[in-house]
């Protein structure tokens, strides 16, 4: 459970910051203060949560099929 959660936090680290570099580097506290208001592709809020759930399950899709594979 640890190891999947350090993936998760991970990919969640990965995406932010390569999604909004520029952001993170010049104005951080700005940019997470904007996060209620953001509109993300209707999303809202929870964009960084829903994208990266989605590619985390595409990650553990990919693990099984090569696990399967591998046997």
């Amino acid at each position: 459970m640890k190891k999947e959660l350090t993936i998760f936090m991970g990919l969640f680290l990965f995406l932010a910051i390569g999604m909004h570099f520029k952001e993170w580097i010049s104005h951080p506290i700005d940019h997470l203060m904007g996060l209620p208001s953001a509109g993300a592709y209707g999303i809202g809020a929870f964009h960084p949560l829903v994208f990266t759930v989605a590619l985390y399950v595409v990650f553990v899709l990919l693990r099984g099929i090569v696990r399967l594979f591998s046997k």
